[in-house]
């Protein structure tokens, strides 16, 4: 499992392909932020699109899953859970400029 700084420096690394998906705004929360991951844990990403859609989406967890060499557990911003909400967007560390 590649550490926090790994994960968000391939990130940075990426924008211009991650803009090319149509990701308005990328981050990254859970256990990797907290230093908390495990050989066995995904990587809990955020993300919100210029345009919805199913395409996007699944094209992006699946370029993601490659990158990280993870399971990954891409969430929507726009779709997250009232009762969670705060404490994600709270933990949630973005990518700059994208």
């Amino acid at each position: 499992m590649k550490s926090r700084t790994e994960i968000l420096g391939l990130l940075e690394q990426n924008r211009r392909r991650l803009r090319q998906f149509g990701v308005r705004e990328i981050g990254v929360f859970g256990s990797v932020i907290r230093g908390e991951q495990t050989s066995k844990s995904d990587v809990d990403v955020l993300a919100e699109f210029e345009k919805n859609t199913f395409d996007s989406y699944m094209d992006l967890l699946f370029y993601l899953e490659e990158l990280f060499e993870a399971d990954v557990d891409l969430v929507l911003k726009g779709s997250i859970k009232p009762l969670i909400r705060e404490n994600i967007l709270a933990e949630t560390v973005y990518v700059a400029n994208l």
